[in-house]
């Protein structure tokens, strides 16, 4: 499953990142925005977004993901990286975000919609859910020194 969440300024991007995941045949749910509303808030979709992916509701960082958009993709990411349970990357190119998901095993990808053309946002949207885990030790060792205790 891949909740989606977006704001006014992301909506255009999150609907045709919706056509890109059936293309692909990927389960997705848009928590919101729905309708075009100038005075919405990333923030609370993205909440709503987090909320629904949280365990055990999701299992584990491999089930569930999510992609965010807003006009920079910043404000989804901070908004994001506040669950406890949820590693989030602002995507910048397509080698980052394959990085990220093998070596940090990011379960979120927050686009900014003003960065990116359809073009380049499928290709960051393909690199996230295609790039798996590697699982290495020294990364789970790493990802585990992130946890608050």
């Amino acid at each position: 499953m891949i909740y989606l969440a977006s704001d006014h300024r992301g909506m255009v991007r999150k609907e045709e990142v919706k056509k890109i995941l059936d293309e692909m045949g990927e389960k997705h749910t848009d928590v919101g925005n729905l309708a075009f509303d100038p005075n919405d808030d990333a923030i609370d979709f993205v909440k709503e977004a987090c909320e629904r992916m949280r365990p055990p509701f999701a299992e584990g960082f491999g089930g569930v993901k999510g992609i965010f958009f807003c006009g920079s993709g910043v404000m989804v990411d901070i908004v994001a990286n506040r669950f406890p349970y949820i590693r989030s990357c602002l995507a910048v190119n397509v080698d980052q975000v394959k990085a990220a998901r093998k070596e940090d095993d990011v379960n979120v990808l927050c686009l900014g919609a003003d960065s990116f053309g359809l073009v380049d946002a499928e290709k960051l949207v393909r690199a996230f859910l295609e790039t798996t885990f590697s699982n290495e030790e020294k990364y789970k060792q790493r990802i585990e020194k992130t946890k608050w205790k």
